[in-house]
């Protein structure tokens, strides 16, 4: 029995440590603010000033995270890269070390 729980116990702790893995690596969340009402009712220049402020906001935040994106594309893309050259490298090593 014994070994039955410690295999429970490690199942439930890498069950744990990987949603707290997965919940970490996501994105915060973006929070814009609502107009509030009585400015909505008073003005409806203002309400749109403040909507079309959080809007262009929103899309800077955006276009921050794309780039962000893009460059770990980039990163890995290179990785992917040099992995490749390794690989090859170590295959031809292997077809020299069987000639000689």
């Amino acid at each position: 029995m014994p070994t039955a729980m410690r295999q429970i116990f490690y199942l439930s702790f890498f069950a744990m440590m990987s949603i707290s893995v997965a919940r970490g690596q996501s994105s915060p969340p973006i929070v814009i603010q609502a107009a509030s009402p009585t400015a909505a009712t008073a003005t409806v220049p203002t309400a749109s000033t403040q909507s079309s402020s959080s809007v262009e906001a929103a899309i800077k935040i955006l276009e921050q995270v794309k780039a962000k994106n893009e460059e770990t594309l980039r990163k890995q893309e290179a990785a992917l890269q040099q992995l490749e050259e390794m690989q090859q490298a170590a295959e031809q090593l292997k077809i020299f070390s069987k000639r000689g």
